[in-house]
């Protein structure tokens, strides 16, 4: 069966020390890595939950409005509900061509560095 992986690298890497770990935990490139994943991330996650929770909140509390037909047998907390399936899908797909363009090359610049690459 045939698979997209690389063969095992024939070089022999060691692994970097707990001290050379702690100095790229501080470097300001490891720093700038991490900002960029939380500045993307965090206000993400927040926006969602609070989309989620507005959804259960209405379905809890606003029987009336959610049930309200939009056509033949759809409603609003149907649609509500297909939402956060594509929302939830289209964040993933967000974060996956974030991660691509902008944390990733980070990520391999830092590793190649500490395996010895760099």
């Amino acid at each position: 069966m045939a698979t997209d992986a690389p063969p095992p690298s024939k070089q022999h890497h060691t692994l970097p020390s707990a001290e050379e770990f702690t100095e790229v935990q501080h470097s300001a490139e490891f720093g700038e890595l991490r900002r960029s994943h939380r500045s993307f991330a965090f206000p993400l996650t927040i926006a969602f939950i609070a989309w989620y929770l507005l959804y259960v909140l209405l379905s809890n509390y606003a029987g009336g409005f959610m049930g309200t037909k939009l056509f033949g047998n759809i409603n609003i907390a149907f649609v509500f509900g297909v939402a956060q399936f594509v929302t939830t899908f289209l964040i993933a797909w967000w974060y996956s061509r974030h991660a691509a363009a902008k944390l990733d090359p980070k990520a391999e610049a830092i590793k190649t560095r500490m395996e010895g690459g760099a």
